[in-house]
Order: C-alpha cells, then structure tokens, then sequence
C-alpha cells in the first residue's frame, strides 16, 4: 500500500462510534448531555473544593485533581466528537491527532497514578489516624500530585513522539473516537510488532502496580473497618471506600482492556464503545459518585450556595 507523507500538513480522518451508530442522532444527543453533565459537576466539585476551607484536607484536595483530569480528559475528546458530527467532517491533522493523543495519554496516566495515591490516603486515614497529619502532610501531598502529572506526561510524551513518527498508508481513516496508539499502528506501514510490545509492556506498567497497590489499601482497610467498634465508624468508612473502589473499577477495566489485553481481544465496535466509557461516561459519574453520598461535600454544597443566594448583611 502507497506510503502518504505524514507531516505536519497531513491529515487523519476519525471514524469514530458516532458514524458507526445504527442511531447516531440519538447517540450524539446523549455524549452531548454526558459531557454537559461532566462539565457540570466536575466544575461543580472544583469550585466547592477551592472555596471551602473545610474541604481543604488531603483526601478533597486529591479529589479536586481527580476532577480536574475528567474535566480535561472529556474536554480532549468530546467537542471535537459532537462538532465533526455535526459539521459531517471528521478529518483532523496530524499535528491535533500527536496534540490528542499526547493530552489523552498525560490525563489517563495522571489519572492512574492519582487513584493509587488516593488509596492510600484512604488507607492511612482509616488504619493509622494518629499519623495521618504526617504521612499525608502538604509535601507529602503536592509530591503525590506533582508525581502524578510529571510521569504520565514524560511517558505520554515519549510514546506519542514514538507513535507518530512511523510512516502511514494512504488508508488515512483511524476506526476509533480519538486518536491513541493501538488504532493509529493499524495504519502504519512498518513493522509495529516490537513497538506493540512496548505499548503492552507500558500497559502493564502504568496500570497493573497501582491496582495492585489500590487492592492492598482497601484489603486493609477492610480488615480494619471490620474491627472497628463503632456501627457508625464502619458504616462511614465502607461508604467513603465503596465510592472510591467504583470509580476504580470503572476506570481501570476500561483501560485495562484497552491497552493490556492482547489484540486478538479488539475489535473497532468494542474499542469505540470501551472509549467512550473511559473518556466521556467515567468523567460524568465520578463527581456524582464521590459528591452524592458525601455529606462533607452536600453540605459544602449548602454552605456556599447559602453564602450567595442568601448573604447576610452586618446590623447597622
């Protein structure tokens, strides 16, 4: 097949689930109201978090990061979706797609590497709370952040150069929602093999040892929940954890399938249908997961909104 010149001047064309749909109207509508909702309580959850000073703890201020990768990951990914269906064009340049592909693979590995450090916090907050105020103090805390972002982008920066660099056919269509690695090597016209298990490996990597370490935390955890003394003390610390370990398992078994399964296990149909789960439904439920079962963050809620619908005045 006849090698195109992939420059910064070429272009891809997404493929993705919405011209793949047997109902795309009826799909773009609900990725539509889904990102408006992630738009929504994310931002929600940012504000709340940055204007409360009683949220200003280490688990919140965690949570305000995990908020602000959903807001940008979907933000990376479903405009541009909702728009080329729209406006019926779905190209996009070779220099957006390595821009896509870098900021979706630095928020995703951020992402990962953020819920192992939030385990964590979980897990000295409920098992060692006379020293939670030291080994969850402000360094500790801005170095589980500042090591989040920093990883995942050299390693995004790294595999995006790499990916990109290969020459592809004149067969210019990605048959996926976005621009990632596995979809993009299906155009290459070179050998990818090795490179595939780099990507395998990176997988394994980025994904499997902060599971494992989110799997010991709340094994833990739960070993210390079911000696606790109090009904209510279990009662809250199961209902902190379970929030969590769904937005885990949510996340997780979406990337998982995408980048450490074998590719005897893809197909495009699936690999749509898992990133729009990853990139655009995981962001929408994960402020309400963590927000509506939360009465810190309700009554924070209530506490801000009364302050601006209903501001007290000083007495003359």
């Amino acid at each position: 097949m006849e090698v195109w010149n992939s420059t910064l001047a070429s272009s891809f064309i997404l493929v993705g689930i919405l011209n793949d749909s047997g109902f795309p109207e009826l799909l773009c509508a609900t990725i539509t109201v889904l990102y408006m909702l992630a738009l929504t309580s994310n931002g929600l959850l940012l504000l709340l978090i940055t204007m409360d000073v009683r949220l200003h703890v280490p688990m919140y201020l965690l949570l305000r990061q995990l908020s602000l990768m959903d807001l940008l990951f979907t933000t990376v990914v479903t405009p541009k979706a909702i728009m080329d269906f729209l406006l019926g064009d779905n190209t996009i340049s070779f220099g957006s797609c390595a821009l896509q592909m870098f900021l979706a693979l630095t928020l995703g590995g951020a992402e990962d590497l953020l819920l192992a450090f939030m385990a964590y916090d979980r897990y000295v907050a409920i098992c060692h709370p006379l020293n939670y105020t030291i080994f969850m103090s402000p360094k500790v805390l801005w170095l589980m952040v500042i090591t989040s972002w920093f990883l995942a982008s050299l390693s995004a920066l790294v595999y995006t150069i790499y990916t990109m660099q290969y020459p592809f056919c004149k067969a210019r269509d990605i048959s996926h929602l976005l621009c990632e690695i596995p979809p993009l090597l299906k155009l290459a016209c070179a050998d990818t093999s090795t490179y595939e298990l780099l990507v395998y490996v990176m997988g394994v990597t980025f994904l499997i040892p902060p599971l494992a370490a989110i799997l010991v935390s709340y094994t833990l955890i739960l070993f210390t929940v079911l000696r606790m003394p109090s009904n209510e003390g279990r009662k809250k610390a199961l209902l902190t954890c379970s929030s969590h370990l769904a937005v885990v398992g949510m996340f997780y078994g979406a990337a998982t399938f995408m980048y450490v399964l074998p590719n005897s296990f893809h197909n495009p149909r699936q690999d749509n249908i898992i990133s729009v789960f990853y990139t655009i439904v995981t962001p929408a439920l994960n402020p309400l997961i963590y927000s509506l079962r939360n009465k810190e963050v309700m009554g924070a809620l209530r506490r801000v909104l009364g302050k601006h619908l209903f501001p007290t005045h000083p007495t003359p």
